[in-house]
């Protein structure tokens, strides 16, 4: 099969368009059609319906497309490596994670990578939904649970727990809950129970709100969990790492957490040369343990 002809109809089921395709390959829309047109010839079959509003997909044309994107996506994992020096880290590295943990924990540290790595383009992708790697939806991804896709190198970075906390001016104003049941006399603010979020965070907040919560604040993610309990909002439920940095929160109920949450980072097989990929890697890793030295300091200083 004629791979300019394929490369010519994924353009054009990409875009819907013979004429947007066409400023994509600098061809002419009668170039492109004519090439559409001899690709249906040599499969014996109609790829698009054609309406005014432009080019749909037939059956066979979503056939073809779904390969053509595969193809797509493996050409592009190989145009990484290739490009990969083995001396500089440069180039755009996409990075998915979740929005808490993107929000309130990377991108806060990327600077330090950006130091190190000037030439590095980082597309930081923040969703919960979990994006495919080896479709090269992304190049590497931390998530909150072991991913299940196969082909994919993973390693484990830290454990994770959902913990209550209120602002010191909230505490001040409003007193610190001593059991649990004291939660009836504040405002709970945590993510919505229907928004896609980790199970033991949702576990934890289903059993506070056992306790006939007088008022409630939800938000999908754990940003919007943050701010309103920095604003003295109320308490909020939110992952440990969070009251790490940030010093306007006190922990209250220092006995109530939820369960562990593992942290994954996960990337290709096929990108493990990358030089993208392992200074990534070797960042987040060395910005975990920095971490952990932090906290352990303090507890250090108090046994002296």
């Amino acid at each position: 099969m004629d791979w300019d002809k394929l490369r010519i109809f994924h353009a054009v089921a990409d875009a819907g368009s013979l004429t947007h395709a066409g400023d994509t390959l600098h061809l002419s829309q009668s170039a492109v059609s004519r090439q559409v047109r001899a690709l249906e010839e040599t499969l014996n079959t109609t790829l698009f319906h054609r309406h005014a509003r432009g080019l749909i997909l037939t059956e066979q044309g979503e056939l073809l497309f779904d390969a053509t994107r595969s193809m797509n996506k493996r050409l592009e994992a190989a145009a990484a490596r290739i490009k990969d020096s083995e001396e500089e880290v440069f180039g755009e590295l996409r990075v998915t994670t979740t929005t808490g943990f993107g929000t309130l924990w990377l991108a806060p540290r990327l600077s330090k990578l950006y130091a190190k790595y000037p030439d590095l383009k980082i597309d930081l992708m923040l969703e919960e939904r979990v994006l495919d790697l080896p479709m090269r939806e992304a190049d590497v991804a931390i998530r909150m649970k072991e991913p299940s896709q196969a082909d994919l190198i993973r390693k484990r970075l830290m454990s994770v727990r959902m913990q209550l906390f209120a602002s010191k001016t909230y505490i001040a104003a409003n007193g610190a809950p001593e059991r649990i049941s004291d939660i009836s006399r504040h405002r709970l603010i945590c993510q919505n129970p229907n928004s896609i979020q980790v199970s033991a965070g949702l576990s934890l907040t289903h059993h506070l709100l056992t306790y006939d919560v007088p008022s409630l604040f939800t938000v999908n993610n754990y940003f919007g969990v943050l701010q309103g309990t920095i604003n003295d909002l109320g308490i909020g439920v939110l992952p440990d790492y969070v009251a790490e940095d940030t010093e306007e929160l006190v922990r209250v109920l220092p006995d109530l957490e939820s369960g562990e949450v593992p942290t994954f980072l996960a990337y290709p097989e096929e990108l493990r040369q990358s030089k993208r990929i392992t200074a990534f890697r070797d960042f987040v890793q060395e910005e975990i343990q920095e971490q952990r030295r932090k906290n352990r300091a303090p507890k250090a200083n108090a046994a002296e």
